[in-house]
């Protein structure tokens, strides 16, 4: 379903709002109720899952000539999207935080991270870890069940799902006699990510996916950032909640749990145009046989904002990418 209504509002603006539903059934998922003594070698799949969609649309214009010499149009647009599982197939949970029935479809579940190991005393009275080896320094996570085990059945929906659920953007032009100016701005909100431990860990040689067609597969390609360098658990600085845990010259199973602790808000707000112009005036170009001549400056991603440092928030969790690039441009624009 969609509605829609485009209004006029005052002489000048134009709003245009939607707001639709979307409803799938009958999606194909793998069978989680089939026991293993049927012996069947492949996961049978049927036609079960259900899931839903919800959102907003919204579109405001406006546009307008005070006279001959100024002028200016502005557009900002809104966009807000939210969907769950109606129905899921999955084994019916005790514990009702594993269920993905109600969860956004992007929704990340993962382990709840309270600070790192204070020393091995602190190891010993803690509820056990089944991630393999772990000490002092490495990440403590919660025993949400209290069954004095961390397992799967401590893992809880956290953050945003990682498909934003805001987008937005808004802009304008105007112009003044001979010079024009315009800018750009978009952004995302409600959306979360991960740092991958395992492209990002010091002193690990981490490969690309052999199955990605664009990956340099069997080229160690780990970045040895300084924010982890400066920021990280050591015997001389046993900061508690210290941005990299105990460092360690093999992947450290443990602490690249998918968790609070490397997650991060994938919110953000980026400059991504602007333009400034300036068209010397047609009588003054005609004397040189031209009909018209403009000297203009650009740019594209300037700045952004956003609580993400370490590299650009738009490549999410692995920061291994090529960057977005900022570029400057100065042109002329002639006319004959």
């Amino acid at each position: 379903m969609n509605l829609a209504m485009e209004l006029t509002l005052v002489k000048g603006f134009d709003l245009i709002a939607e707001y639709f539903t979307d409803v799938r059934s009958d999606i194909l998922m793998a069978r989680a109720s089939v026991p293993n003594t049927l012996g069947l070698q492949a996961t049978p799949y049927s036609n079960l899952g259900k899931a839903s969609g919800r959102g907003v649309d919204i579109s405001l214009d406006y546009s307008k000539n005070f006279d001959n010499t100024l002028w200016i149009t502005a557009r900002g647009n809104f966009t807000y999207a939210k969907s769950n599982f109606e129905v899921f197939e999955e084994p019916n949970y005790t514990e009702r935080y594993l269920s993905r029935v109600g969860q956004p479809l992007s929704q990340q579940w993962g382990y709840i991270a309270e600070r790192l190991f204070v020393d091995e005393e602190d190891v010993r009275n803690s509820p056990q870890q089944t991630f393999g080896e772990y000490l002092a320094g490495d990440i403590k996570y919660r025993d949400v069940n209290r069954d004095g085990i961390i397992s799967s059945l401590d893992m809880v929906p956290i953050g945003y799902p990682t498909d934003p659920e805001i987008i937005y953007g808004f802009g304008f032009s105007t112009g003044f006699k001979g010079f024009d100016f315009s800018a750009f701005l978009q952004g995302s909100a409600r959306s979360s990510f991960w740092i991958n431990t395992g492209a990002t860990a010091p002193f690990v040689g981490y490969t690309y996916n052999s199955s990605d067609a664009s990956s340099l597969s069997g080229v160690p390609v780990n970045q040895l950032l300084k924010a982890y360098a400066d920021n990280h658990w050591s015997e001389e600085n046993r900061n508690l909640y210290a941005l990299w845990p105990r460092l360690s010259s093999t992947y450290n199973a443990n602490n690249g749990q998918q968790s609070t602790w490397f997650m991060r808000n994938g919110a953000f707000l980026r400059l991504k145009s602007v333009e400034f112009g300036y068209t010397i005036p047609k009588k003054l170009v005609q004397r040189v046989k031209m009909q018209n001549l403009r000297f203009y400056t650009s740019g594209t991603n300037l700045a952004t904002l956003t609580g993400f440092k370490l590299w650009d928030v738009e490549q999410a969790g692995r920061g291994l990418d090529y960057p977005v690039q900022r570029v400057i441009n100065f042109g002329l624009q002639v006319g004959f």
